[in-house]
């Protein structure tokens, strides 16, 4: 029996669990053929960047950073990283409702830069990871998003990329389960919106991945540190 060749998908990567585990999935189930890994000004910008280049490493997979620090000018004042020039971010800017969170536009200026890409590279999907809690949040994590993005895509790209996201109707705690199933390296994920050695632990990013590892058997949890 001769397998068919699979499509090719150009990754989309933040280094935190959703992503990586829909990456980890991909590996199985396409031909991925880059890691993007987009630095829009953040404030976790170098942790979430060391998680990516272990992941890339774990895989062996090309990688490729692109620059849209532009955005940083429009994210709310605790999800800016330092200014050129400066070394130090504002503490006291809070990260604990969605508006403190949530950078316009930010995941369809990420996709349709990785379509781009698809697209030159000769792929036919671009992966993400969304997940179900969040869809409640924020509406660019919903199946309606993707659907409506996908057509958009069929105007924009020749080849008709689709976004795909092996991540997007489970949990948090259904994700790490999936994570352990195929072997994604849960121990270099950087799901925290700030910066540092550990994961904060505090943050809304921190406290909804605690809470799924918390809800597993203890044989099950996977290794992550945090700062508690």
């Amino acid at each position: 029996m001769i397998n068919a060749p699979k499509d090719g998908a150009v990754a989309l990567v933040s280094g935190g669990l959703d992503s990586v585990v829909s990456l980890a999935a991909a590996d199985r189930e396409l031909d991925v053929r880059l890691v993007l890994f987009c630095d829009y000004g953040q404030r976790a910008r170098e942790s979430e960047r060391a998680s990516v280049l272990g992941v890339v490493n774990y895989y062996g997979l090309p990688f490729r950073e692109v620059s849209l620090r532009w955005l940083r000018d429009l994210a709310p004042a605790g999800m800016r990283g330092p200014a050129e020039g400066e070394t130090e971010v504002d503490e006291t800017a809070p990260l604990d409702g969605n508006e403190d969170v949530w950078v316009p536009n930010r995941n369809g200026v990420f996709i349709n830069v990785a379509a781009a890409f698809a697209e030159s590279y000769d792929c036919s999907h671009v992966v993400t990871g969304f997940n179900r809690e969040e869809a409640e949040e924020f509406p660019d994590n919903t199946g309606a998003y993707v659907d409506a993005v996908n057509r958009a895509l069929l105007f924009s790209t020749r080849n008709g990329v689709k976004v795909v996201s092996f991540t997007l109707d489970l949990t948090k705690r259904e994700i790490l389960r999936k994570g352990i199933e195929v072997g994604a390296p849960l121990s270099v994920i950087w799901s925290c919106y700030r910066s540092g050695e550990r994961m904060c632990g505090k943050c809304p990013s921190c406290r909804k991945l605690m809470l799924a590892i918390d809800a597993l058997p203890a044989d099950d949890r996977p290794v992550i540190e945090f700062e508690r």
